[in-house]
């Protein structure tokens, strides 16, 4: 017994492969898949119906409980066989992407190959091939029609209408099982009645028992600890790219700080080892965010200041941050959900990395100042806050005093200020170099400058 649990990623893929694995040690496996999920990616969904592909179709059993719907229902009917437990649900496969006005269908384009798909399981295991497309697409209307001798067949209204007069007149009875507008989605019961659940049980032991298996070892193969990790670091990748993204860029803001640049690599290493593990980033993606790393530290210990080395490494990091959250890099016309998950994963770094920098401005501006220096003592027990000092510097420069800078200011640099070139110091802000400062204050032998307001 496989459990299907949760939301559909590619970790749920992962360990669907992993357990795929451990059962073909044992051939002759019946292999239940015990499903209870409101769907996911689509692109995870495919890759574990691509798994359960591999196992022969007479050993494969799906027991819905208490619902497989969107992308659950895709897995639970690639199995041979369906049953459900009592008041469970299937179907509500309707491709759907998050927009700023909420969830949107998304059109035929999307649902075609889905449909497609459905329709060959449906075809492979089966199951009624109009009912399941009924699943994905709303405009279908499913007939249910019994002929004369008995037999009862489901159709969409244009099948119906495409019949020839002799086979219409042998119709003894129809009813619309789904109309137009509706996507289909079956408790227990109806599926048991329209043919696709082979029974309604409370449980797998009793599944089993109904199919003459009395003699019956049942092993269940669930995520390892490691699995259920890796799972939980792909849910919280956007936190982890928000956080490791802004310790860079506190690090190129305020170089040989130290902490915040392990912080932020660390952060975006769990991501790229989350997404290796489960099969989507690979060398090409760790190349990027290695030479990405490898220019930002050019950018802080050979280039210090904000120019094209930074701007580059932090390009090739969000381009492989992209590249590691999907299975591919460019998108397939073909399958026209991988374009969507280009643009969402797009859309993820980039805002995460816009919310990074936005931190990172606040934590320079509020929190760096507030931080005790962390150089070892031994240090002097009184202030010297009311202390003097006469030097050279301040007895040439007085407040409103005008000049330009020399060095990058972070915050501390060099000025030209009446011809003379001097230490100054900003309040808790980078200036660049050539920026026109102007001197606010004078406290001690410290030349505070702020920015010169343009005349």
């Amino acid at each position: 017994m496989i459990p299907i649990s949760g939301t559909v990623d590619p970790g749920m893929a992962a360990f669907v492969e992993r357990a795929r694995r451990e059962v073909s040690q044992n051939p002759d496996a019946m292999v239940v898949f015990e499903i209870n999920t409101f769907g996911g990616r689509v692109d995870s969904a495919l890759e574990i119906v691509d798994t359960l592909l591999k196992i022969p179709g007479d050993q494969t059993i799906a027991y819905v409980s208490p619902k497989a719907i969107s992308a659950g229902a895709l897995i639970a009917l690639a199995c041979g066989d369906l049953a459900m437990a009592p008041g469970s649900t299937i179907g509500d496969v309707a491709p759907i992407m998050q927009s700023s006005e909420g969830p949107r269908e998304l059109g035929e384009k999307f649902q075609s190959p889905i449909r497609a798909k459905f329709r060959a399981l449906a075809e492979r295991n089966g199951y009624p091939v109009a009912l399941v497309e009924a699943m994905v697409t709303k405009e279908k209307r499913v007939l249910e029609v019994t002929m004369m001798d008995g037999t009862t067949v489901y159709m969409d209204a244009q099948q119906f209408e495409d019949l020839s007069e002799s086979e219409k007149k042998a119709v003894t009875s129809k009813k619309t099982i789904v109309d137009a507008g509706e996507l289909l989605t079956l408790h227990d019961a109806e599926a048991l009645s329209y043919g696709l659940s082979m029974m309604t049980v409370d449980s797998i032991d009793v599944l089993l028992n109904n199919l003459d298996m009395a003699a019956f070892e049942l092993t269940r193969i669930e995520e390892t600890w490691s699995e259920a990790l890796v799972r939980f670091i792909d849910g919280i990748a956007p936190i982890l790219m928000m956080i490791g993204l802004a310790g860079l860029y506190i690090e190129i803001k305020s170089p040989g700080f130290g902490v915040p640049g392990a912080v932020g690599v660390f952060c975006l290493a769990l991501v790229f080892l989350s997404q290796y593990l489960v099969g989507l980033a690979h060398y090409t993606e760790f190349f990027l965010l290695l030479a990405g790393l490898i220019l930002m530290g050019v950018e802080m210990f050979v280039l210090p200041g904000f120019g094209m080395a930074g701007f580059a490494g932090i390009v090739l990091i969000v381009i492989g941050m992209v590249l590691a959250m999907q299975d591919f890099v460019l998108p397939d016309p073909s399958l026209p959900w991988q374009k969507e998950l280009l643009i969402e994963n797009g859309v993820r770094v980039l805002g995460a990395y816009l919310v990074a920098m936005i931190a990172g401005l606040m934590f320079i501006r509020y929190v760096m100042p507030k931080i005790p220096s962390s150089r070892e003592g031994p240090y002097l027990a009184a202030s010297l806050k009311d202390a003097h000092a006469d030097a050279k510097d301040t007895q040439v420069v007085h407040p409103g005093d005008t000049g330009v800078a020399l060095t990058y200011l972070r915050p501390s640099g060099k000025a030209e200020i009446n011809d003379e070139r001097v230490d100054v110091i900003t309040e808790n802000q980078f200036l660049e170099k050539g920026t026109a400062v102007k001197v606010i204050d004078i406290r001690g032998n410290r030349i505070i400058v702020d920015r010169k307001d343009p005349a």
